[in-house]
């Protein structure tokens, strides 16, 4: 893209928050459940999006706000979808059970795999490519190997639906957000896991009785947030043993249990969620005050995330299968 090539050199400069509509993309037929810039750094105009419609689909969402190409490998709706780290395959989850890892260029499938539990959680391990963790409407969490196609390990919780999937820094410890959820406990909410060992670490971190349907690591401190059902994103360390920093909480905006995914600014200075009520909300990470609010989408915003390298380019999708990119 030549929109990009300039800033490759560059190092990432201060975000703003966007004003204007770019794009408006329409090609899916049902709600986008989540969306992902491309990974790699020269080909990241390329924007991956997974929809109930059944169908991954990936876009040029920088240079002419256009689908490039639809994958319709699944004969359910599609939870997950990740991009390998080299950007030349796809990694999805959905509700037919399956995993398939994509060719991007040819559309094949390199690697798949029936589960016993519909998936709604899929990651790449961040320093091993050829190692994903996926979870969905199971007790279990598993790590794949891709090469092998075979379970590396399993990782055992009383819950019954992993939500979202976050590796730590050094990536030798994941967390995972869950729904087990009761009146009289709030534990397991929130659980860390030792990759290596399948051990659990801790599953006292959040005390709170709401669920959190998505997890996301700061780009420079050692802090994640968690997206609650309680309508704010709360704070930890995320270092053991993961104290909730009850002095911040990012607040005003609605989730309403929609999946509602929050995000960091590459320079992390701003923290990015989707609303329920089809708002982008935009939070000074220091202050947790609300900078600007954006009305986005007429249906739920279920996912906002900024572009890894293009200042203040910020794509959004929602329940009605728009993507939209903003400037």
């Amino acid at each position: 893209s030549e929109l990009i090539k300039p800033y490759l050199g560059s190092k990432y400069k201060v975000t703003e928050v966007p004003k204007s509509l770019i794009f408006y993309m329409s090609k899916h037929s049902g709600p986008v459940n989540e969306i992902q810039w491309c990974p790699v750094r020269e080909q990241s105009h390329m924007l991956l999006s997974a929809s109930m419609d059944k169908t991954i689909k990936v876009w040029d969402a920088v240079d002419i706000g256009c689908c490039l190409k639809t994958y319709s490998c699944h004969s359910c709706a599609v939870r997950a979808a990740r991009w390998s780290s080299c950007g030349r395959r796809i990694l999805s989850g959905g509700f037919d059970s399956m995993v398939h890892l994509t060719d991007v260029e040819t559309g094949k499938q390199i690697f798949s795999s029936k589960n016993e539990f519909r998936i709604s959680a899929l990651k790449f391990h961040p320093t091993e490519p050829n190692t994903f963790i996926c979870g969905g409407f199971s007790p279990e969490v598993k790590a794949w190997d891709i090469r092998t196609s075979k379970v590396l390990r399993v990782y055992k919780a009383a819950i019954q639906q992993t939500l979202d999937i976050l590796f730590l820094p050094e990536a030798r410890e994941f967390l995972t957000s869950t729904d087990a959820v009761s009146r009289d406990s709030a534990d397991r909410t929130i659980i860390a896991w030792d990759f290596q060992s399948a051990a659990k670490i801790s599953n006292q971190i959040f005390h709170e009785r709401y669920t959190c349907p998505s997890l996301t690591l700061h780009p420079e401190e050692s802090v994640f947030v968690a997206q609650t059902n309680g309508n704010y994103m709360a704070l930890f360390s995320a270092q053991r043993p993961y104290r909730i920093n009850k002095k911040k909480r990012y607040e005003g905006h609605k989730v309403e249990g929609f999946a509602v995914g929050c995000e960091f600014s590459p320079d992390g200075t701003l923290l990015v969620t989707g609303s329920s009520d089809g708002k982008v909300f935009f939070y000074n990470y220091h202050t947790a005050r609300i900078i600007r609010t954006l009305s986005a989408h007429k249906e739920a915003c279920v996912s906002a995330i900024f572009h890894p390298v293009l200042p203040s380019l910020l794509a959004t999708c929602d329940w009605a299968g728009e993507i939209k990119i903003w400037q």
